[in-house]
């Protein structure tokens, strides 16, 4: 779905507004909402908070480029068998030298178990089997980080993936097409630059907000 009324988001609450708008139809449904930390959470709470649906976390990071670590060459998800996606095509500028790749891989496997033990605790994640998944990020560009998330969800045995983002690079959405049953974008640019360019305010979500965040949704559901 494109967008031909907005160029740029004030922020990531009201682009998850705004996303929220176009699922309505799951609106108190069987589903659970799972935001990739930490830019897709604050996305993510306002779509749980609409939906009254449980917040989640899909915990994965990507692998950025030698000197460019911004540019995403691949993402790594942990678990029992820790699972590695890589780019393919990419310039050779952007090329790993040896040992990079497992180094890093190494890296970001221990910063998602440090996030994991401060954001989850000792809280058993929310079980997805047989549930709509909906899976929120604050925008993609290469698609690495999304497609090792949907492969990792995929062991759960979820009834059906929702992907929703604000804003995403139309070619990236398009090699996630198979991964998934359904994609939600509300702004395809082109041609398509970084997530950040389509936000007024894209400030580096902290830690805090994250657990903020997942508390909020925690005590709404007690309540």
């Amino acid at each position: 779905m494109t967008s031909d009324f907005l160029e740029r988001f004030p922020d990531r609450t009201e682009a998850g507004r705004a996303l929220a708008r176009q699922l309505s139809e799951y609106a108190d449904q069987d589903c659970v909402v799972m935001a990739l930390p930490r830019g897709g959470v604050p996305v993510g709470l306002e779509v749980a908070n609409a939906l009254s649906a449980p917040l989640e976390l899909l915990l994965v990071r990507k692998i950025g480029a030698p000197n460019h670590p911004e540019y995403a060459i691949g993402a790594v998800v942990d678990g029992a068998d820790p699972q590695v996606v890589m780019n393919e095509g990419l310039p050779p500028a952007l090329a790993a030298p040896a040992g990079y790749v497992e180094t890093e891989v190494q890296r970001l496997l221990e910063e998602i178990e440090r996030r994991r033990q401060l954001y989850l605790g000792g809280r058993t994640p929310i079980p997805v089997a047989g549930k709509a998944v909906i899976v929120v990020d604050d925008g993609i560009a290469t698609g690495a980080t999304a497609r090792v998330a949907i492969a990792a969800l995929s062991r759960h045995k979820p009834s059906s993936v929702i992907l929703a983002v604000p804003v995403a690079a139309e070619d990236a959405l398009d090699k996630l097409r198979p991964a998934v049953d359904r994609i939600l974008c509300l702004l395809m640019p082109s041609p398509f630059q970084s997530v950040g360019q389509h936000y007024l305010d894209f400030e580096q979500v902290s830690d805090q907000e994250v657990i903020t965040a997942l508390r909020s949704r925690e005590a709404d559901k007690t309540v």
